[in-house]
């Protein structure tokens, strides 16, 4: 089996090194991704400049754009390699709830699935470093059962490991996203020219974290995992719709 590995943090991230490390004991791996962090660009493409790839001396190819750059850099670049599973991460912090509509981390193995791939995105629900041998132990759990039982069709799955020690894992367990809180998230700042700036801010407060959602089960210390569609369209309206826009036309 060849495997596809990209991520949203950059070539050099350690959580990639990780996922490289643990996927090269089951299949052959190739890593591509950004040459630098993108985290939060989303699925967002670029169409404004040409893009290099390169390789490192790990081994790593990187890009210098986005994730979803990668991925077709990958297929298209360099077609000898023909992965028959993409990996994404492991991220630097949790993709969960509605955090998954910015994650350039599930923005990869997304960009996978449409292309016919199986994909599975993996982050880690930490920021403080202390917690990646967890994420080790994780990635061995979830790829052993994995590459034994290969999807049948493309899949997209989203994978949260908890920030507790490896052998306080309590388990797996399948979720729906969770939602948080929309609030202000802008911070205004001067440059040292006395500029106006803005960064945007941390994230807003959990807001659903009941029971079988993501957040809940990764807080409760266990893997989850969340299978994502793609399809946004809202079957339940569209009669509702539909008779509003009935006779608009002339």
């Amino acid at each position: 089996m060849n495997i596809l590995i990209c991520n949203d943090d950059g070539y050099l991230a350690p959580g990639i090194a990780i996922l490289a490390r643990v996927a090269a004991e089951f299949a052959n791996v190739r890593v591509v991704a950004p040459e630098r962090d993108r985290s939060g660009v989303s699925n967002s493409l670029t169409l404004d400049r040409p893009l290099h790839m390169r390789e490192a001396g790990n081994g790593f190819y990187y890009v210098s754009g986005t994730p979803t750059d990668c991925i077709h850099l990958a297929l298209h670049a360099l077609p000898e390699f023909k992965p028959d599973l993409v990996l994404s991460g492991i991220n630097n912090g949790a993709n969960m709830g509605d955090d998954t509509l910015y994650s350039g981390t599930v923005a990869a193995a997304t960009e996978a699935y449409l292309l016919g791939i199986p994909a599975v995105a993996f982050s880690l629900n930490d920021f403080s470093g202390r917690y990646w041998e967890t994420a080790e132990k994780a990635a061995w759990i979830m790829l052993s059962h994995l590459l034994k039982n290969p999807p049948e069709q493309p899949v997209l799955w989203n994978v949260n490991i908890p920030a507790v020690a490896p052998e306080d894992i309590q388990g797996c367990k399948i979720t729906r996203l969770g939602r948080r809180h929309h609030v202000q998230s802008v911070v205004p700042a001067r440059n040292p020219r006395g500029e106006a700036v803005y960064w945007i801010g941390p994230v807003g407060d959990i807001s659903d974290r009941e029971n079988g959602t993501d957040f809940a089960e990764s807080g409760a210390g266990y893997i989850t995992v969340t299978p994502l569609q793609i399809d946004l369209t809202d079957y339940d309206t569209m009669a509702g719709v539909a008779g509003f826009w009935q006779g608009a036309m002339p």
